[in-house]
């Protein structure tokens, strides 16, 4: 009988004028202009998107910033005569070297990669639950991946800075799909340049720009392996 089929399904209850409310409050109270390190800011904005209508916002913020990041890396590309593959970054980021500038600090809408999005990361990492239940969570991923592809595919080929931001978005990103894909019955298949990754042992130097130091060193293929093959 039809009236059977909802039974034992829990409706998810969200409200889109408190998500409107949550990413204009998440654009205005955070980033580079306001008061605090980018870490504080972004643990803050973190607890502001607590909830389901948390993670619908921080899935948007994550669509937003991969979409806008794409255009920017194609316009690049275009200018450059070579082909942008949004699946794979790492052979245009191989074969332009230096001249491709990283797109994740040239967001519109104000979204910036240590704050938004890092927020948006720890979000949706904290609750992968809400997240699978709330959200397109394979989009969700794929642009989670494609925004991890873009950060260490610039410190590999494109000589970018790894700053201590950087590297905690990055080790984010991977901790926080793996919760997500772990609440998934059927996971999809893991992106190429993820399992490009994996096949390296290759560390990085992290810096930490406050000290002008060296603070350590991180290996993401190796990372990626245990959170990920897990």
């Amino acid at each position: 009988m039809r009236w059977l089929r909802g039974l034992g399904k829990k409706r998810i209850e969200q409200d889109p004028m408190r998500q409107q409310q949550l990413l204009g409050e998440l654009r205005q109270r955070f980033g580079p202009h306001a008061p605090g390190k980018l870490a504080d800011q972004a643990g803050q904005a973190a607890a502001l998107l607590a909830g389901v209508d948390g993670v619908i916002v921080a899935a948007t913020v994550l669509h937003e910033f991969a979409d806008s990041a794409y255009a920017n890396v194609a316009a690049q590309s275009a200018a450059l005569g070579m082909p942008a593959d949004r699946r794979n970054y790492r052979p245009l980021w191989e074969a332009a070297g230096k001249r491709l500038r990283s797109p994740l600090f040239a967001a519109p809408h104000g979204l910036h990669p240590y704050v938004h999005v890092a927020a948006a990361v720890q979000a949706v990492g904290a609750q992968p639950a809400d997240t699978v239940r709330a959200t397109a969570t394979v989009p969700l991923l794929t642009h989670m991946f494609e925004v991890l592809d873009l950060t260490l595919a610039g410190w590999e080929y494109g000589r970018i800075l790894v700053d201590v931001d950087g590297a905690t978005l990055a080790v984010n990103l991977i901790t926080a799909a793996t919760a997500i894909r772990n609440e998934m019955s059927d996971p999809p298949p893991l992106p190429a340049p993820a399992r490009t990754q994996m096949r390296s042992n290759k560390s990085v130097n992290v810096l930490d720009p406050a000290v002008s130091r060296i603070v350590g060193q991180w290996n993401p293929g190796k990372q990626m392996r245990e959170c990920l093959l897990a």
